[in-house]
């Protein structure tokens, strides 16, 4: 079988080929919201239910949401769901705002930090991360990990910039089992 990657990129591309950029920020919300949906197992074994139709499904699935969606993305869900594919949308909405990320300039930063990071100390660090990602925006999320011990862990797309304390301490490990 397919990635879920392989299979959620032309569904994220041409809905983002289709969306006008005032209605980026809409679309990126609703999508997020149903892939939270898609993330839950209940919800997930009742798509996969044969004996559901996909209208019924898809009322369901809208039902769910806080605002009632627009007609297009009604027929997106269709679509989605008539080729069995909703599983693919929390992949596909990571895919969209990656592309959307990408159009203006900016990037999704997930700061692990060993304490609580706010106010002016999360300015200066997004001031100086800003400038080693070239210029782009960064978007931070911060989530709280007492076990780094110190330091904060950075992912930016692909790339890692790991300096807490934790990974120093296990490097110093291995330089001293070396």
């Amino acid at each position: 079988m397919a990635d879920t990657a392989t299979i959620a990129r032309p569904y994220a591309e041409a809905l983002f080929a289709s969306a006008k950029p005032s209605d980026l920020d809409v679309w990126s919300k609703q999508l997020e919201e149903l892939a939270a949906f898609f993330e839950n197992k209940e919800l997930l074994a009742l798509a996969n239910n044969p004996k559901l139709s996909t209208n019924d499904l898809v009322t369901l699935v809208e039902g769910l949401l806080k605002t009632k969606p627009s007609e297009a993305l009604a027929n997106f869900l269709k679509l989605l769901a008539n080729n069995h594919r909703l599983v693919a949308l929390p992949e596909i909405s990571k895919q969209f705002s990656a592309m959307k990320n990408k159009s203006e300039g900016a990037a999704e930063a997930l700061i692990t930090s060993a304490f609580p990071l706010e106010g002016s100390a999360l300015t200066d660090l997004l001031k100086s991360l800003k400038k080693h990602f070239g210029g782009k925006d960064l978007r931070p999320t911060v989530i709280v990990d007492p076990n780094l011990i110190g330091g904060v862990h950075i992912q930016v797309g692909d790339e890692v910039l790991d300096g807490s304390i934790r990974a120093r301490l296990a490097q110093m490990q291995t330089n001293l089992s070396a």
